[in-house]
């Protein structure tokens, strides 16, 4: 695996990579991988010749009260799973190359980052727009992977590359979880054993309302039942739990086409988000 970190070098790797028309993934990531990254992985070896990864830690999508210089940064170790994992080439850019001075574009996708954490998290979106548009016109890939766990953040990314014609097919990847339902997340790392023990509740919560859901159980009811679930696991705050159109995230008031149910919320210190398809019982 090669690991490059400047653009001339990155446009010379990637031409080599396409010589006889080959075919290249992408996954970008801000590193400390885990298997759920590797899911990602694997299948891009599936839809591509190539796979390329970036880790880069993008400082734009971080708020002021964030936790930017906490976020977890091992390169070596990723480095090892990730050519273990049969990944061709790694793009680690600096802040430098990525916003070199002056730099002064913004990228905003409106509609879907309206609400939710785009709430919750002002100018975050923004932030991954940019960064991700960024990363696409460097790499040029075929196909980009991004993980269903972070899913108005795959909504924004479609939306975007619909928007701009950008020829890249955009991919799901299911959300991988840990034996105890708990969504696979670099945050992880922060929570102790008794809030770990404890966040096992978020799973749990959203499973039971999205079966209420299908079974019947007015929206809003089953909602205002997983948001007490999940204040009296400790979490606090309990940022939302919705309903959402699974394309366009308008919010759902009746089941009756394909809806996502997402929740963010946060226990100790550390803030978790998760989410589950929900569809119409046939």
């Amino acid at each position: 695996m090669q690991t490059v970190r400047d653009i001339e070098t990155l446009r010379d790797a990637v031409a080599d990579l396409r010589s006889g028309g080959r075919t290249i993934a992408f996954v970008p990531t801000m590193g400390a991988l885990h298997a759920g990254h590797m899911a990602l992985v694997t299948e891009g070896k599936r839809r591509a010749d190539h796979v390329v990864v970036s880790i880069f830690v993008n400082p734009k999508q971080f708020g002021a009260n964030e936790d930017l210089s906490t976020y977890p940064r091992r390169e070596a170790a990723d480095a090892r799973m990730l050519e273990e994992g049969g990944c061709a080439l790694l793009w680690a850019p600096d802040a430098e190359i990525m916003y070199p001075q002056g730099f002064a574009t913004n990228i905003s996708v409106a509609g879907v980052s309206r609400d939710l954490d785009g709430a919750a998290r002002p100018g975050h979106f923004d932030g991954v727009a940019t960064v991700v548009a960024k990363l696409f016109n460097q790499v040029r890939p075929d196909v980009a992977l991004f993980g269903e766990k972070d899913y108005q953040q795959l909504a924004i990314i479609r939306r975007m590359v619909r928007d701009l014609d950008l020829p890249i097919d955009i991919v799901g990847v299911p959300t991988q979880r840990d034996a105890d339902g708990l969504a696979l997340s670099s945050r992880n790392l922060y929570l102790s054993e008794e809030e770990r023990r404890a966040a096992r509740a978020l799973p749990r919560a959203l499973g039971e309302a999205a079966s209420a859901i299908i079974d019947g159980t007015p929206v809003e009811d089953a909602l205002e039942a997983a948001r007490e679930k999940l204040a009296k696991a400790g979490f606090d705050p309990v940022d939302y739990v919705e309903l959402r159109d699974a394309e366009t995230l308008a919010p759902v008031a009746l089941l009756d086409r394909p809806a996502r149910l997402l929740t963010a919320a946060k226990i100790g210190r550390t803030r978790l988000i998760d989410n589950l398809a929900v569809t119409p019982a046939v």
